[in-house]
């Protein structure tokens, strides 16, 4: 296996002595350890502010309301700065750089966390692209019903183009570092389809007589919707990849992936919070999961961003399926260059699979709001919140006062009860609309 220095995070042998320790980097065919902490902090501002941002003043402002709502977006920003901070700064625990979840969560606890923690992060990852495809889909409908509205083309076939769409892209960039000039035209068309939704919302609430605030539904029905909009605010800025994402920063690897989530949690974070808050303004309880759905304007303006966030979805979407792309890669042994018939043969078969199957379940079940919540709920709020927090205990273990390791453990406690409130919430949620809308519903 590789070793690399890494004087910028020292490590103690003992409890005596501090010695600056080569890291371990474990086998894999992804690059490691090449980009600057500006394109990491990118690739985690890319994510955030995806197409699904169009769709959280209707699923985190509405059962909230403008106290709940405002108050929650902002504590979810401070306490996941928080919370990522902490999974960074364990990045080389142990004298190894753990370059996936799994690989660390083994390492501290053993065999089993490691296969526990590996199925949390690869449903979490599946979950959300299922969202992205079926926000492709959704974009795809709506930038053709501006111009043809027959009722003929149902969101199943969006989607299912969407699905094909995201295949040619994992076929064409084989890495997550591969990305880079994509990411530049991933925040144009982010900056285009905000700036738009932004825009039109400011003038449609301008003009609009006085909207309703009001939580919508009965006392029982919004401790379910609080409780999911709950699972949705931790799905709003984290990845449950932070391992991954860090594999690819240059040393000094701590200090640059702090950097990079500096970055994401400032500017990076800016767009989603005036967005959210400026639809809800606008629209108030009829803001809807899409908020390109509610607002007026210009036919060719609306297209342009229905275009933009359908194209933007499908770069967002590489980024979350990309360890999963690894661990395939690196199992089956895909080196040489990627333009090699075998590698682009294999990467059209496997991640074609993969994403035919995701592509064929947000088509059967395309109810974006339910998979925010229970994404959240199973596996975003241990991934992000609980996990952290007690691996941060074991690694300083000898570094934290009582006081410190307390309010570690008072966190794990908290979003653990968090967490199962979540779940019970978007479990409910799938069910009332599981009564509502069939399968393949055209949404």
């Amino acid at each position: 296996m590789p070793i690399i220095s890494s004087p910028s995070n020292p490590q103690k042998m003992d409890d005596h002595h501090d010695v600056a320790l080569e890291v371990e980097v474990p086998e894999t065919l992804h690059q490691v350890g090449t980009d600057s902490w500006f394109q990491v902090g990118v690739v985690l501002s890319t994510g955030i502010n995806s197409a699904y941002a169009l769709g959280y003043a209707g699923t985190i402002m509405v059962p909230l309301g403008w106290t709940g709502g405002v108050i929650g977006l902002v504590l979810s920003t401070l306490i996941s700065l928080y919370a990522s901070t902490l999974m960074a700064k364990i990045h080389e625990y142990g004298g190894k750089r753990h370059i996936r979840y799994r690989d660390l969560a083994g390492f501290m606890y053993g065999r089993t966390a490691y296969v526990i923690v590996w199925a949390l992060q690869y449903a979490n990852l599946f979950l959300i692209n299922i969202g992205f495809i079926i926000l492709g889909g959704q974009a795809l409908k709506a930038f053709y019903v501006l111009f043809k509205d027959d009722h003929r083309m149902k969101l199943a076939y969006f989607i299912a183009i969407a699905g094909l769409a995201c295949v040619l892209f994992a076929i064409a960039v084989p890495t997550l570092s591969s990305l880079r000039v994509w990411l530049a035209i991933s925040s144009v068309f982010s900056l285009i389809y905000l700036t738009i939704v932004f825009v039109l919302a400011l003038r449609d609430g301008i003009n609009s007589p006085p909207r309703d605030y009001s939580i919508p539904g009965s006392k029982i029905n919004r401790v379910f919707t609080t409780a999911g909009a709950a699972g949705s605010l931790i799905f709003v800025f984290n990845t449950g990849m932070i391992p991954e994402i860090q594999a690819t920063v240059r040393a000094p690897v701590v200090d640059n992936m702090l950097e990079a989530l500096y970055f994401q949690f400032s500017l990076g974070s800016v767009p989603v919070h005036v967005v959210t808050y400026a639809g809800y303004w606008a629209y108030g309880s009829s803001s809807t999961s899409y908020l390109l759905n509610n607002v007026s304007g210009p036919v060719w303006v609306k297209a342009l961003a229905n275009i933009t966030a359908f194209l933007q979805a499908i770069i967002a979407l590489h980024i979350f399926a990309s360890p999963t792309y690894e661990y395939l890669d690196t199992k089956y042994a895909i080196k040489g260059s990627a333009l090699a018939i075998r590698n682009l043969a294999f990467r059209a078969l496997v991640r074609g699979g993969y994403l035919a199957l995701t592509t064929f379940l947000s088509a059967l079940l395309p109810f974006l709001g339910d998979f925010m919540s229970l994404t959240g709920a199973i596996s975003s709020i241990p991934l992000t919140f609980i996990l952290p927090n007690h691996m941060y205990i074991i690694a300083m273990k000898n570094k934290l006062s009582s006081l410190q390791k307390s309010w570690h453990l008072l966190n794990v406690i908290f979003f653990s009860v968090v967490a199962a409130a979540a779940l019970v919430a978007a479990f409910r949620l799938i069910a009332v609309d599981s009564k509502t809308y069939h399968t393949f519903a055209d949404l």
